[in-house]
């Protein structure tokens, strides 16, 4: 009796780990999945003030912030390289061999680098009263990008309160900032020179 049940549990623990095995055979397995990586900083990359700065007679004062925040990717390419080969042809029965560059190309990888700005301001008009000519206060963004292109950007107030201005982009190298005088529809006095408002390191 106590053979037999030796027998029956034996055979039990048997079938157990046979059921058991392919399950953790296939957990234990595990597929290579290829991700790209990227990284964006807590931290902003840049951040300060910038300004005040005023039109020439000083009736319009422009001053605010910037902040950048860097986004690293990681970029696939194809990379080309050569390499001296030894081909041989079959010519009349002889064998002939010379060395010649053959090109190849292998999968490689870099690091791509964005830089997104955002530019706040503070527009105040010190003298609202004036000539339809010169009613407003004027600010007007150049924004110089790494590939030397060049944007512009313009706001304007015409009342007695300071106006909040933002906007945003990507890749500037510099970017800087006019304060002047004008009309409701543009800037036509007492400009000041572009003044620094943010550069890239």
């Amino acid at each position: 009796m106590r053979f037999a049940s030796r027998i029956l549990l034996g055979a039990g623990v048997a079938a157990l780990l046979t059921t058991a095995t392919p399950a953790m055979a296939s957990a234990a397995t595990v597929t290579p999945v290829q991700t790209v990586a990227t990284t964006t900083s807590a931290d902003p990359y840049f951040a300060d003030s910038w300004g005040p700065y005023y039109s020439g007679d000083e009736k319009a004062e422009a001053e605010g912030k910037v902040a950048v925040e860097k986004k690293s990717e990681r970029h696939w390419y194809w990379k080309k390289y050569s390499k001296i080969v030894k081909k041989c042809t079959w010519y009349k029965g002889e064998k002939k061999c010379k060395w010649v560059k053959q090109w190849f190309k292998k999968r490689a990888w870099k690091w791509e680098h964005e830089y997104r700005y955002t530019v706040d301001s503070k527009l105040t008009n010190h003298k609202w009263w004036s000539k339809p000519k010169h009613f407003c206060a004027w600010e007007t963004f150049k924004v110089v990008g790494f590939d030397g292109s060049t944007t512009f950007k313009s706001f304007q107030n015409c009342s007695r309160k300071p106006a909040f201005y933002s906007f945003s982009g990507t890749n500037a190298e510099h970017i800087y900032v006019k304060v002047s005088r004008g009309s409701h529809g543009h800037s036509n006095g007492y400009q000041s020179g572009w003044e620094h408002v943010y550069s890239h390191a």
